[in-house]
C-alpha cells in the first residue's frame, strides 16, 4: 500500500492540502479560499474556526481525491502565513478574538512609541527583527489590551497564544498540544535567537505572560498525533516551519550561501547563513530558517512589498492587458524598456530602503513609450528589486551568491526570469516542483518519521526545470542598474 504525505499548507487568503509520494511528486491538490476581515481601515483578521475547518476541508478532499484516508497517511507536515496572532481559551477552545493577521497595521503607533523609546538595537539584537506591527508581539499585547476581561483570564493561566501553526496542531490534538517550531517563534518579536527560548524581558515589556505561550520545538520532530475522528486513525504530525522557511528547505537551500526567492504578491528573498545569525546592517530580518536534530540554521530575510501584484495592477488599474499571464506575450514585442525604468512603490518601500512614504513612479517616457515598454518596465521593476536585496545581503553576510533559486506564480515567466539573470549575472533556477512550500513542510515532516533517511536523500530529488544563464554584456547591466537607482531615489519620500 503505497503511503503518503500530507502538507497543510495554510495561506493569508487559502488554505491547501497537498499529497506528496516517496519521490517528492505532487500526488494531490485542495484549495479553499476564506473570508477575509477589514473592521477598519489598516486591520485585517481572519476568523480562526474558519481556518480551521477550510483546512480540514481541503486535507478530506485531497484525500477523496485519490480514494484514501487516513491509514494511507506517514505523517503530517505543517506550513502557515506567519506572525499571524491567534488567542484562545485553553478550556473550550474558543479564540476569544478573530486572528489578527500579519498585514495588519493597527498596532503601528505602540511601535513608533516603542522606537521613540530607544528600544530598536535591544529587540533586533535579540530577535533579529526590527520594531514593526508586523510581528506577533504587538498584536498578543492589543487583544490583552482590549478584549474585556482578557489580560485578567491570561494572568490566571486561562489563556493560549499561537501562530496558525500552533491553533492547528492545537485543533488537531483536541487540546492536548500546544507547540509552536523554531521558525515560527522567530518572527513573534517575543523569541530570543540567540538562546532560542522566550524571552522573558520581553515577554515583560509588551505584559505578556509565559503561560500563554506555546512551548517551542524543532522544525522536524514528532509533536504528537491526531486526536480527531476525521483522520480514522492516529497520524504523526511531523514538521512545521514558517511559510517561507519552508519554501526555503523545499528549493533545497539548505547550504550556506544558498538563497531563494518567492515571487508572489510581494517578493520574499531568503538566504540560507548557516549556524550564524547575522544582524544586518542593510535593513534586513535575522530569522531562524530550521533545526533539524538540534542543530539549528539561520536565514537573512528581504521582503518586497510589490512583485507580482504591478501586474495585476497593469490588469486592473491600467487596462492594457486582461488577464496576468498576457503580461509576457506583451513585454516581448519589444527589444528593451526603450530607457522606462518602474518603481513599483505603491505603499512604501521593503527591504532594503523601508521607506513607508516612497510611492510608484514611472520615468523616462516619451511619445515613443508603448504599452509593451512599460510592460517591460513593470516586471524589470521586480527583478531591480530583486537585485536590490542580494547586494544588500552579500553586503551583511560577505558571502558570494553564485545562484538564485526562484518559485511562486511569477516565476512561470520566463522573459522575467532571464532578465533576473541577466541583471544579477548568476544563474536563476526554476524547479520542476514549483509548491516549494507544501514541498518543504512534507520533508520536514518525512525525515522527522524516516520517511526520507536524510537530506541528501532528498536533494536526489530536486529538479531543475529551466535555467537562465546571463546574456547580456556587464556594461550594458551596469548602465542599466546606475539608471534604476537614479529611479529608486527619485521615488523616496515622495509623499512625506
Amino acid at each position: 500500500m503505497e503511503k503518503y504525505i500530507l502538507a497543510f499548507d495554510q495561506g493569508t487568503t487559502s488554505s491547501r492540502a497537498m499529497l506528496f509520494d516517496k519521490n517528492g511528486n505532487i500526488c494531490s491538490v485542495a484549495q479553499k479560499e476564506f473570508n477575509q476581515i477589514f473592521p477598519q481601515p489598516g486591520w485585517v483578521e481572519h476568523d480562526p474556526i474558519e481556518i480551521w475547518s477550510s483546512q480540514v476541508a481541503v486535507a478530506a478532499e485531497a484525500m477523496s481525491k485519490i480514494s484514501i484516508n487516513g491509514s494511507y497517511l506517514e505523517c503530517i507536515g505543517i506550513t502557515n502565513q506567519r506572525e499571524t496572532t491567534i488567542v484562545w481559551d485553553r478550556k473550550t477552545g474558543q479564540p476569544i478574538y478573530n486572528a489578527i493577521v500579519w498585514q495588519d497595521r493597527r498596532t503601528s503607533y505602540y511601535c513608533d512609541q516603542l522606537k521613540d523609546e530607544g528600544l530598536s538595537d535591544k529587540i533586533k539584537e535579540k530577535t533579529g527583527l526590527v520594531i514593526d506591527s508586523y510581528f506577533s508581539g504587538t498584536k498578543i499585547k492589543w487583544i490583552l489590551d482590549n478584549v474585556e476581561g482578557a489580560r485578567i483570564r491570561a494572568n490566571r493561566g486561562e489563556l493560549a497564544f499561537g501562530t496558525v501553526d500552533s491553533w492547528l496542531v492545537w485543533k488537531l490534538t483536541q487540546g492536548r498540544t500546544h507547540v509552536t517550531d523554531v521558525s515560527n517563534a522567530s518572527r513573534t518579536m517575543l523569541f530570543n535567537i540567540n538562546t532560542l527560548d522566550w524571552d522573558d524581558e520581553l515577554l515583560r515589556l509588551f505584559e505578556i505572560p509565559l503561560s500563554m505561550m506555546p512551548r517551542v520545538a524543532s522544525s522536524s520532530e514528532i509533536y504528537d498525533h491526531t486526536n480527531t475522528t476525521f483522520f480514522a486513525s492516529k497520524v504523526p504530525i511531523a514538521g512545521i516551519a514558517g511559510d517561507q522557511q519552508a519554501a526555503l528547505f523545499g528549493q533545497m537551500c539548505v547550504d550556506d550561501g544558498m538563497v531563494k526567492n518567492t515571487y508572489g504578491t510581494g517578493c520574499f528573498l531568503l538566504l540560507n547563513t548557516g549556524e550564524k545569525p547575522f544582524i544586518s546592517r542593510n535593513n534586513m530580518l535575522t530569522t531562524v530558517a530550521w533545526q533539524i536534530n538540534g542543530k539549528v540554521t539561520y536565514a537573512l530575510e528581504g521582503s518586497i512589498f510589490i512583485g507580482g501584484a504591478v501586474v495585476q495592477w497593469l490588469r486592473d488599474g491600467l487596462g492594457i492587458i486582461k488577464s496576468s499571464t498576457e503580461v509576457e506575450r506583451l513585454a516581448a514585442q519589444v527589444e528593451d524598456n526603450g530607457d522606462v525604468f518602474f518603481v513599483p512603490s505603491f505603499t512604501g518601500m521593503g527591504a532594503p530602503y523601508w521607506d513607508q512614504y516612497a510611492r510608484g513612479l514611472m520615468v523616462g517616457i516619451t511619445r515613443g513609450t508603448g504599452r509593451a515598454h512599460i510592460a517591460r518596465a513593470a516586471l524589470e521593476g521586480i527583478a531591480y528589486q530583486t537585485m536590490d536585496v542580494i547586494k544588500a545581503m552579500e553586503l551583511d553576510t560577505a558571502m558570494e551568491i553564485h545562484e538564485l533559486r526562484v518559485d511562486g506564480g511569477a516565476s512561470a515567466n520566463n522573459l522575467l526570469m532571464q532578465f533576473q539573470a541577466d541583471i544579477l549575472n548568476i544563474p536563476v533556477i526554476r524547479p520542476k516542483v514549483v509548491e516549494t512550500t507544501a514541498l518543504g513542510a512534507a520533508y520536514l515532516a518525512g525525515l522527522a518519521i524516516g520517511f526520507w533517511r536524510s537530506i541528501d536523500e532528498i536533494k536526489n530529488q530536486w529538479q531543475v526545470d529551466n535555467s537562465f544563464t546571463p546574456s547580456i554584456p556587464v556594461e550594458k547591466a551596469d548602465t542599466l542598474k546606475a539608471k534604476w537607482a537614479n529611479a529608486v531615489e527619485r521615488a523616496k519620500f515622495w509623499s512625506k
